[in-house]
């Protein structure tokens, strides 16, 4: 697989991966490299990880619980304090070793550790292959709001390795799925159907490869997301919602965040057939897709009404403007489209029914 570059830095894949990672431990003359990881991949990923290092480096690891509910700033404050205690100075750097919790906690948590030292991303879910390997966001949740606190900061390299999928159970593996069926909503209409036909998630390289390069032309365009970088957040603003509401509730299970994201692109799309031109038959087609994939979702009037006020928060709103990412045929979207409280209602009966 070849590498993708950006023009900050490169996303490696593989055996290529490991080379560039240790061209660039050799060459960088760290004090000290501190390997985050949370409980899962201390146990699954990092052993495999250091088996490729070559050379003697001096490495600690620190370890944070595993899970969307622990990316906070109480979090951050914890490594921050491990990070000082053993003696970090701004010639250190940090490798983050797992999922989209902690390459985007890693990296906020580094990009502000004495006002910045260098990381490197190895994304060991599909979902941080595909989405957090590009773009330099880094951030953390307030509360069960997602992403409200972070900063756009490129990290050094990016390592994709896919025998780390070996590791995920099927639930995560669909969760990663549902963005690379983003990637071709907004962007190739091809590649959507392509997705659409695969039965197993056996070899994934070229699909892996194929959403990398499709975010990263994105972002290539729009690194700070003012215009076109936004149409990544298609199905995100309900979706983001609909996550956070379940990462709060007591009443419902937890919610994976391409599971909320498959639910916030069947209800995107019914307000793009009302408001920017998506077929019928378009539409009929993203919901079977993700229905066929993902279990259907049960919400009652009081989670709708929940759900429908946490839009405020969404990071793309504006002068108090609830702005959402919109399709106007499978592979060409739209931005910034205002919707009414009415549709928003119509687009949760859609679903349901």
């Amino acid at each position: 697989m070849n590498s993708i570059t950006t023009p900050s830095y490169s996303v490696h894949f593989n055996e290529t991966a490991y080379v560039a990672l240790n061209s660039h431990l050799a060459k960088s003359n760290y004090s000290k490299i501190f390997i985050l990881v949370d409980e899962n991949t201390h146990n699954c990923c990092l052993p495999i990880f250091m088996s490729k290092i070559e050379g003697e480096y001096d490495f600690e690891i620190i370890e944070i619980e595993e899970g969307e509910i622990n990316k906070n700033i109480a979090t951050c404050t914890q490594v921050w304090e491990v990070l000082s205690e053993l003696d970090a100075d701004r010639k250190s750097a940090m490798i983050n070793l797992g999922g989209g919790v902690v390459t985007d906690l890693g990296g906020f948590v580094a990009s502000c550790f004495k006002r910045g030292i260098e990381f490197i991303n190895v994304p060991t879910t599909l979902l941080s292959m595909v989405d957090a390997s590009v773009g330099g966001k880094t951030g953390v949740d307030l509360g069960p709001l997602k992403n409200q606190v972070g900063i756009i900061n490129q990290p050094q390299i990016v390592l994709v390795d896919t025998d780390f999928l070996n590791t995920l159970d099927q639930r995560q593996l669909n969760s990663g799925f549902a963005e690379m069926l983003k990637h071709g909503l907004i962007s190739d209409a091809a590649y959507w159907e392509t997705l659409k036909g695969l039965s197993d998630f056996d070899n994934l390289d070229d699909y892996i490869l194929r959403s990398v390069a499709i975010k990263n032309e994105v972002v290539q365009q729009d690194p700070t997301e003012q215009h076109l970088r936004k149409i990544l957040n298609y199905g995100h603003t309900l979706g983001h919602a609909v996550e956070s509401y379940f990462l709060e509730s007591q009443d419902h299970e937890l919610l994976l965040h391409g599971e909320a994201i498959a639910v916030g692109m069947i209800l995107e799309g019914y307000l793009s057939h009302k408001l920017t031109g998506l077929g019928k038959n378009a539409l009929e087609d993203i919901k079977a897709t993700f229905l066929e994939r993902y279990k259907k979702v049960e919400f009652e009037k009081k989670d709708i009404d929940t759900i429908l006020t946490l839009l405020k928060f969404d990071k793309k709103n504006s002068h108090g403007n609830i702005n959402f990412v919109l399709l106007k045929k499978i592979g060409e979207p739209a931005i910034d489209i205002k919707v009414t409280p009415d549709l928003l209602e119509e687009a949760f009966a859609y679903y349901a029914e």
